[in-house]
């Protein structure tokens, strides 16, 4: 059943979900795909945790292990692979609780977004308060 919802497009999956989802398509685990790129496992987990981001070399390396296209990793445009919708084993209860899931996660990764940029601003007016 196809609900329109694009399970892998920029308002529902980070960075990290499709390269988590991809790596799992393509059945590696985190540690063999590190080996294959040449970096530690600890990597993989950051980019699919989304505590960072691989530099353009590794992007283009990573989408072509992983057999989908850089723009699909960046922004879930282009050649990835399939929805899970397309599963037939796959009940509405479950979509839409992966979908819930989907969109706490994107929530989750704004307010910490924001929390970050509160951080900083919190260190620059200690600093200049402990200046003056």
């Amino acid at each position: 059943m196809d609900d329109g919802l694009d399970w892998y497009g920029p308002d529902v999956a980070t960075f990290g979900d499709r390269v988590a989802a991809a790596r799992e398509n393509s059945g590696m685990t985190q540690a063999a795909l590190a080996k294959r790129m040449g970096v530690r496992a600890s990597t993989i987990r950051d980019w699919e945790d989304d505590l960072s981001e691989p530099r353009s070399n590794r992007l283009s390396q990573l989408a072509g292990l992983l057999s989908v296209s850089m723009m699909w990793l960046i922004n879930g445009e282009g050649d990835g692979i399939a929805s899970p919708n397309d599963a037939p084993s796959v009940s509405t209860e479950m979509r839409e609780t992966l979908n819930e899931m989907r969109v706490l996660r994107a929530e989750m990764l704004k307010n910490a977004q924001s929390l970050g940029r509160l951080e900083d601003r919190m260190r620059r007016l200690l600093m200049e308060a402990a200046d003056a």
